[in-house]
C-alpha cells in the first residue's frame, strides 16, 4: 500500500497533537488541582458537586448566625448573671431594713445603697451589645428600652419582639429577649402577694400566705380583707361585681384566715376600716423598678418609733417589697435557664454542623480532587508517547529509496 507524502505528514501531525493534548489536559489537572475541568468532563459528578458546594455554603451561613447568636446570649448571660446578684442584695436590704432596732437615719442609709442598686439595674437594662443595638429592647434596639420618666419612674419603651435567627436548616432561635418579660414580668406560679393599704391606722402586720386549695373555685381571683370593727373582718373578691367569700367573722390575733384556696394570718390589732389586699402575683404589680421605688419611698420616710401602726405599716410595705423582688429574681432566673439551654442548643448545633460540613468536604474531595500519584504516572505515560511519536516521525520522514541506489 502506497502512502502519499501528504497523507503521512498529515497522520503523523494529527498523532502528535493528539498525544500534546491529552498532555496538555493533564498538566491543566495538576495545575487546578481537580480531575474536572468543565461540566462536561463529567456532568453527573459535576451536578453532585455544585450540590454539594451549596450545601458547604449553606453550613458556612449557619455557622456564622450562630457564632452572632452565641455573642448577644452571651452578653445577654452576663447582663442577666449581674442583675441576679443585685436582686439578691436588694432583698437582703429589705429583710436588713425590717430590724426593729434601726432609726429613721440607719433606713436612710439602706435606701442610698438600694438607689445605687436601682440605678445599676437599670443600667444593666440598658446594656447593649457593643454595636449601639440595645439587649433588652425587643425590635426596636436602636433606642435605650427603659426611660427615666419626670416622676422618677422608669418605664419600659421598647416592645415584645423577639429576634429570631437562622441557626440551622429547620431551626429558627430567638438571639435576645425583651425587657419587659425579663424585668417586668413574673412567673405563672408566683403565687399571691400581699399588701396593706397605706392608709390603715391599726397595728396589724399580715404573715406570708401560702396555697392550701388550688381547686378551689375562687382560686386565681383578687381578694381583699376588710375589717369591720377592731374584731370583726369579711373577705371579697376585688372582681365586679364583688363576691363575698368570707362573711363578717370574728378576728383573733394570729388565727389562720383561709379564702380561696388560701391561707395566711394576721399579727396586730387592725382598725376598724382597714383593709389588706391578696392578689395574684401577675395583677399586684410585676415592674421590679416600680417594686424597688415603692420601698425606696417607705425607707425614705421618718417613721415615729412610737406610733405602732407606723411600724405596722413599714413592716408591711417591706413583707410586700421582698415578695415582689422574690418573684423578680425567680422571673431573671428562669430566663437565665431559657438562655443557657439555648447556649447549650447552639453548641450541639456547631458540632452537628461541623459533622456536617466535613462529610460534605469529604464528598466534595471524593467528587473533584485530583489522584496525583495516577495523575503524575499519566503525565509521564502521555509524555514517553509524545516523544515516540516524535522520534518516528523523524525517523520515517528521512526515509527515501534514494538512501538504496
Amino acid at each position: 500500500m502506497r502512502i502519499s507524502t501528504a497523507t503521512f505528514f498529515e497522520k503523523s501531525k494529527a498523532a502528535i497533537s493528539s498525544q500534546q493534548e491529552s498532555l496538555l489536559r493533564v498538566q491543566q489537572q495538576m495545575g487546578a488541582m481537580t480531575k474536572t475541568l468543565t461540566p462536561s468532563d463529567d456532568p453527573i459528578s459535576a451536578t453532585r458537586a455544585l450540590g454539594v458546594t451549596q450545601s458547604i455554603a449553606l453550613s458556612k451561613q449557619y455557622a456564622a448566625s450562630r457564632a452572632q447568636a452565641t455573642q448577644t446570649l452571651s452578653l445577654e448571660e452576663n447582663a442577666l448573671q449581674s442583675v441576679t446578684s443585685i436582686l439578691q442584695d436588694v432583698k437582703s436590704l429589705v429583710v436588713q431594713a425590717g430590724n426593729g432596732t434601726l432609726a429613721d437615719a440607719d433606713r436612710a442609709s439602706i435606701a442610698m445603697a438600694m438607689q445605687s442598686n436601682l440605678d445599676q439595674l437599670q443600667g444593666l437594662a440598658n446594656a447593649d451589645d457593643g454595636n449601639g443595638q440595645f439587649l433588652f429592647a425587643g425590635f426596636k434596639s436602636s433606642t435605650p428600652p427603659f426611660v427615666t420618666q419626670g416622676d422618677g419612674r422608669v418605664q419600659y419603651a421598647g416592645d415584645q419582639g423577639r429576634r429570631l435567627m437562622q441557626v440551622d436548616v429547620s431551626r429558627q432561635m430567638a438571639a435576645s429577649d425583651d425587657g419587659r418579660s425579663i424585668f417586668q414580668a413574673v412567673q405563672g406560679g408566683a403565687g399571691y402577694v400581699n399588701s396593706a393599704n397605706p392608709l390603715n391606722t391599726g397595728t396589724g402586720v399580715f404573715t406570708a400566705n401560702t396555697v392550701v386549695d388550688a381547686t378551689d373555685p375562687n382560686f386565681g381571683k383578687d381578694f381583699v380583707i376588710k375589717f369591720l370593727t377592731a374584731n370583726t373582718f369579711e373577705v371579697n373578691t376585688t372582681g365586679v361585681p364583688a363576691v363575698n367569700v368570707v362573711p363578717s367573722t370574728a378576728y383573733t390575733e394570729g388565727n389562720a384566715i383561709s379564702f380561696g384556696g388560701v391561707r395566711l394570718s394576721l399579727t396586730g390589732v387592725p382598725a376598724a376600716g382597714d383593709s389588706f389586699d391578696v392578689s395574684t402575683a401577675k395583677n399586684a404589680g410585676t415592674d421590679i423598678f416600680g417594686a424597688i421605688a415603692d420601698v425606696l419611698a417607705v425607707l425614705k420616710k421618718p417613721v415615729d418609733s412610737g406610733s405602732p401602726a407606723a411600724r405596722a405599716q413599714l413592716l408591711n410595705a417591706l413583707s410586700t417589697a421582698n415578695k415582689k423582688v422574690t418573684n423578680a429574681h425567680d422571673n431573671v432566673l428562669t430566663v437565665r435557664s431559657s438562655v443557657g439551654s439555648r447556649l447549650q442548643e447552639l453548641d450541639a448545633l456547631n458540632t452537628t454542623g461541623s459533622n456536617r460540613t466535613l462529610f460534605d468536604q469529604s464528598q466534595l474531595s471524593d467528587l473533584q480532587d485530583l489522584d496525583y500519584a495516577s495523575a503524575i504516572s499519566e503525565l509521564f505515560q502521555h509524555q514517553t508517547a509524545l516523544q515516540a511519536t516524535q522520534q518516528a516521525f523523524v525517523k520515517i520522514e528521512k526515509l527515501s529509496l534514494f538512501n538504496y541506489l
